[in-house]
């Protein structure tokens, strides 16, 4: 799953990384080393007249405009059921969006204790996180961050990761155009799994309150 991240980076290093045209969002982004469900988070996507891409805040948690109040408000969607579930499969198709984040948190199971890891990548480049956006019944949007089985060293973690997406996906995630799964599946591929690297961190980040680069720092 992904139920924690960390976006620390700034506007002109995300823009660098998604190589595409990007509008400057009217407030600087914030540093956020313990980003937690049920919060507005940063995410690029695109505006009705489809350039240039959109850096917006969605609410963390998905619930379509049409679910009731008491319809569930996941914050992932495995990619094995986001295609065909009716719950997804329309924004799916139609409001894809990314996720930036330095790195994401995971929790290892150890002797019955939980010890949280960073997962990023070898270089500190940001990450892509492959999402979808639905408009929540009160307009405003919410998303849910897709999630694969886990690849390459986060399995050493937990059996899921986000799909974080390689260089040359995120234009066609972002395509309006592109509508049929599977064309979607033939150009669109996640992130080279021997690029992630992870390491202990202290349990600091289980509070979702408790912020600061610290929580990133190898544990000791």
């Amino acid at each position: 799953m992904c139920g924690r991240f960390a976006l620390y980076s700034d506007y002109p290093k995300l823009s660098a990384s998604l190589k595409l045209p990007l509008a400057e969002p009217e407030q600087p982004l914030a540093q956020r080393y313990n980003v937690s469900p049920g919060t507005f988070i940063t995410a690029v996507r695109r505006g009705d007249d489809e350039a240039p891409l959109l850096m917006t805040e969605l609410w963390w948690g998905y619930r379509p405009h049409w679910a009731g109040e008491k319809a569930p408000q996941p914050i992932n969607a495995t990619v094995e059921k986001v295609v065909t579930s009716t719950y997804f499969r329309g924004a799916f198709a139609h409001h894809r969006c990314l996720v930036p984040a330095d790195g994401w948190f995971e929790w290892e199971l150890t002797d019955g204790k939980k010890q949280p890891h960073f997962l990023c990548r070898e270089d500190r480049e940001p990450l892509w996180l492959a999402g979808i956006w639905t408009k929540r019944a009160d307009g405003t949007p919410g998303c849910a961050i897709i999630t694969e089985p886990a690849r390459g060293v986060a399995g050493e973690v937990h059996s899921r990761m986000p799909l974080a997406l390689d260089a040359e996906s995120l234009e066609p995630w972002l395509d309006p155009h592109l509508t049929d799964r599977e064309t979607i599946r033939h150009v669109v591929h996640h992130l080279d799994a021997q690029l992630i690297t992870h390491w202990p961190v202290s349990t600091r980040v289980n509070r979702p309150t408790n912020d600061g680069a610290d929580l990133i720092e190898p544990a000791r």
